[in-house]
């Protein structure tokens, strides 16, 4: 956080969102009771907030279901390969997710908090500038990355894990490394459209993407194995542009993106580790899972239900866009209690929502898992785990809306050692216990997952229950004015020159 700003507070009365409800905060005048809005009472103003929030979040759901789905779809094809080719593509999965996609996608969610505060300014250029930062970074993010799949069976070797499904699991993560790169563009992408709540273009396009993807998966699963669904996934990726067009934020490419790198690693980096370390939590959990007697059988079965959850997933995370979103336009536009009162809303849905959830994915517990396999064994003991997995979704709801506050302000960092206690001093030392002291195998590692996952809400709460609203309008000034004159200076350089 910056120091405090000695500029002219930003808050007008005009600008304060009605009461909706007190919650405390960090000073006195947090405390006070919000004024109704100039434009209309509270309810008026709460229909419009629920617009704005199902607005961005309905696309969003949508769009990152879609997107999962090109990555699912294939799995569950080989999923009906048998236990090996499943096992082996979930773990290349998960370790492409925990040390490249998570990757992709923390340091991109950096342009939520830039993007998103400079749009709420209306620094509209500034934008394009950013979104063009990021591409370039996260392009030379993905080269190391990708050295690191090519070699990946003798470090799978090296930690305990089966040497046939280590072999097989390298094979096919090679042919992943095409995806990664897609990656670099678009998550930054997805980032830039959000912030706009531009985000139904992207919708209709995945939509389509995903309709030939399903046939091509497979047709190549039927002609080259579990390799096919490697391919696939690489070459729908590419396939997933947007053609949307923002003459205001986009303005062509510019030089300026190649400066001034040093305060985008300084939010990109924490965002990094905050999503990562709860990744790579769970992928922690799959090769714990692979050290169990039967690995094949765990690990198949694991897999199946972190797929799910991450299905079930897909809804908090458009709450989590949509508050990020409004959140960070609030503060960018000087506007800190319309932005508390926002999170309040979102995170009321995100419960109703989770319970909902819990309900619905306990009465189709018998059912859901033919979906990924026809091995009775790993469908009888999936069914056994939903239990674990229905608190999951409720956790998941409050964290994943908090999370995206958390993005929205720019306290990245902040959430980054929350994640930390929640999963590695919480979450992982309880599930190795309960699974190998106590052999609770599988069950052990979703009573450890489940600490983590309520663990992390619970001090995300804390640490929003307690947020200076005005200091962080105050800050989103500060980060918006230092890009602006930024531009202000090379313009002037260039002018002279």
């Amino acid at each position: 956080m910056a120091p405090e700003s000695p500029v002219q507070p930003l808050l007008r009365d005009e600008d304060r969102a009605p009461e909706l409800g007190s919650w405390s905060s960090g000073s006195e005048s947090q405390r006070g009771t919000l004024t109704e809005s100039k434009d209309g009472d509270a309810k008026t103003w709460l229909a419009e907030e629920l617009s704005q929030q199902f607005q961005i979040a309905g696309p969003m759901i949508l769009v990152n279901l879609l997107q999962y789905l090109l990555t699912l779809v294939p799995i569950m094809f080989v999923g009906h390969l048998g236990e090996l080719a499943l096992s082996s593509s979930a773990i290349a999965g998960t370790f492409a997710g925990a040390t490249g996609s998570s990757i992709m996608m923390g340091m991109a969610s950096a342009l939520e908090t830039f993007c998103g505060q400079a749009y709420g300014a209306k620094e509209y250029r500034l934008m394009g500038i950013f979104l063009q930062r990021a591409v370039v970074v996260l392009s030379l993010v993905c080269i190391p990355i990708s050295i690191l799949w090519w070699n990946m069976a003798p470090f799978l070797k090296l930690i305990g894990q089966d040497p046939v499904i280590s072999d097989a699991a390298q094979e096919y993560i090679r042919l992943l490394i095409p995806t990664l790169f897609a990656y670099a563009f678009i998550q930054p992408m997805v980032k830039f459209l959000q912030t706009q709540s531009a985000v139904k273009a992207m919708a209709v396009f995945v939509a389509i993407t995903l309709v030939v993807h399903i046939p091509m998966s497979y047709l190549l699963i039927q002609q080259l194995g579990f390799r096919g669904a490697a391919i696939a996934t690489g070459i729908s990726q590419w396939l997933n542009g947007f053609s949307s067009t923002f003459k205001e934020t986009w303005t062509g490419f510019s030089t300026e993106a190649m400066e001034d790198i040093y305060p985008f690693l300084k939010i990109a980096v924490p965002s990094t580790i905050m999503m990562c370390l709860e990744y790579w939590c769970f992928d922690a959990v799959v090769l714990v899972a692979g050290l169990l007697p039967n690995p094949q059988l765990e690990a198949s079965s694991l897999a199946i239900c972190l797929y799910t959850i991450a299905i079930l997933y897909m809804v908090p995370l458009g709450f989590s866009a949509a508050v990020s979103t409004r959140v960070s336009n609030k503060l960018g536009a000087g506007l800190p209690f319309e932005a508390k009162a926002a999170v309040k809303m979102t995170v009321t849905l995100a419960l109703i929502e989770g319970c909902t959830v819990c309900i619905l994915l306990i009465s189709v517990r018998n059912v859901f898992p033919y979906l990924f396999s026809s091995d009775v064994d790993v469908v009888e003991y999936v069914s056994s785990m939903v239990p674990f997995l229905a608190i999951a979704t409720v956790a998941d709801s409050i964290q994943a809306t908090l999370s995206g506050v958390a993005r929205g302000c720019g306290w990245q960092e902040l959430a980054a050692y929350s994640n930390l206690l929640a999963y590695y001093i919480i979450a992982i030392p309880t599930a190795l216990l309960m699974t190998f002291h106590f052999n609770l195998h599988g069950y052990g590692l979703w009573i450890g997952i489940n600490c983590g996952l309520v663990t992390q809400a619970f001090l995300l709460a804390c640490i929003t229950l307690k947020l200076n609203w005005q200091k962080l309008a105050d800050d989103a000034s500060e980060l918006v004015g230092e890009a602006r004159d930024h531009h202000k200076r090379l313009l002037s350089a260039g002018n002279d020159s």
